[in-house]
């Protein structure tokens, strides 16, 4: 077997990187000092970056401006977004596009995919539910009026929803399947309640009295959701990685400079042993994203379907990433908490990740359910 990524996927990085190098963490207003939200819009500065260096279009098909390339390649440059706590709603747009490229019309991806890829075109995805607890397509019904459909319902906490243009939300019909709607921020009958996130950056409760969308607006194949679903959970594991790499390096640091009674705390067995933990658990996140994203790629088989292999991922990706932040907080002692170290801030965004589309125990129920369902012999 080959493990290596390929050319394409090691230049997305190389490309990453180099747009990511100038992004300070500390940008924006500590969410510990900020009452409300860090920030009312994104990062355009740095979505135009994406846009000029070709990362927006990654996952889009060449005949619609893009590159062509795989949920890998998304993973791995939000890997690296994650390292600077990039505040640009990259997961959201890579995750709709793949999905629109799949299941949308052909007339839709004509028309929207070009301008997703030139970062023109803002795609948000509301995927929370009405709590945040509870299967997300059910948060809003869907019903047909003649060629159109109607939606009423409310979806929480939908990043950066009062800056995009769209927002992709899922629903269920009256006889329970569930769609994808893409509905305009503007559309008659969608209203925005702002909420704050764990990491301070502005989410919205999307609220949606009889709003009218056209049929090309929403996909109906039941596959759909799932996808995109699945595609979010990745990605989200992926951001979890990236974080987790860069406070484990500060830690890294940190404790060979720091001294006590004369030597690097990082000399001390106690420190060794929890920084070795802490790695181990890195190395867990990393290998099941991957095999969860190679699953998502490619379509290969196994013995349980890939939400098997995506649950395992995100079951490492939110207990691994908060014992490594909460490690790093008590290697680093009180200048962990100091407001002008972003410490602080990388361990609100990992709170706010190890939470988001479900917290461990929800995956491990979830992966229960599959084990029962695929007897393994």
């Amino acid at each position: 077997m080959d493990f290596t990524f390929t050319e394409e996927q090691r230049a997305a990085v190389e490309a990453a990187e180099a747009v990511f190098s100038g992004v300070a963490p500390d940008s924006v207003p500590s969410p510990a000092l900020t009452p409300g939200a860090v920030a009312d819009d994104f990062d355009r500065a740095l979505w135009r970056k994406l846009a000029d260096a070709d990362l927006l279009s990654l996952p889009i098909a060449p005949e619609h401006g893009g590159a062509g390339l795989d949920p890998i390649a998304l993973c791995l440059v939000l890997r690296e977004s994650a390292k600077v706590l990039a505040r640009v709603p990259l997961l959201e747009s890579g995750a709709a596009a793949l999905t629109l490229q799949t299941y949308a019309t052909a007339g839709l991806r004509t028309e929207l995919l070009p301008r997703i890829a030139t970062g023109d075109l803002v795609v948000t995805v509301a995927a929370g539910g009405r709590t945040g607890h509870e299967p997300a397509e059910l948060a809003v019904d869907a019903r047909q009026e003649g060629a159109d459909w109607i939606l009423d319902g409310v979806q929480t906490a939908v990043p950066w929803a009062q800056a995009a243009d769209r927002i992709l939300l899922p629903a269920h019909t009256t006889d329970g399947h569930p769609v994808l709607a893409l509905v305009p921020r503007t559309r008659a009958g969608v209203t925005l309640d702002d909420q704050v996130s764990t990491s301070g950056e502005r989410l919205a409760e999307v609220h949606l009295d009889s709003v009218r969308v056209s049929a090309p607006e929403t996909l109906t194949d039941p596959a759909a959701w799932e996808s995109l679903r699945d595609l979010l959970t990745t990605g989200t594991c992926a951001l979890a990685l990236g974080l987790g790499e860069r406070v484990l390096a500060m830690t890294s640091d940190y404790t060979g400079k720091r001294e006590q009674f004369g030597f690097p705390v990082a000399t001390f067995q106690a420190v060794a042993v929890q920084t070795a933990d802490r790695f181990i658990d890195l190395r867990a996140m990393e290998a099941t994203l991957w095999q969860a994203a190679w699953r998502l790629a490619t379509g290969a088989s196994g013995a349980l379907p890939p939400a098997g292999d995506i649950a395992v991922a995100k079951i490492w990706a939110a207990e691994g990433v908060r014992r490594i932040v909460q490690t790093a907080q008590h290697l680093h002692g009180g200048f962990g908490a100091d407001t002008d170290y972003p410490l602080h801030r990388y361990h609100a965004w990992a709170k706010h990740l190890e939470l988001s589309l479900g917290p461990a125990a929800a995956h491990e129920e979830a992966l229960g359910d599959l084990l029962a369902a695929y007897p393994l012999d």
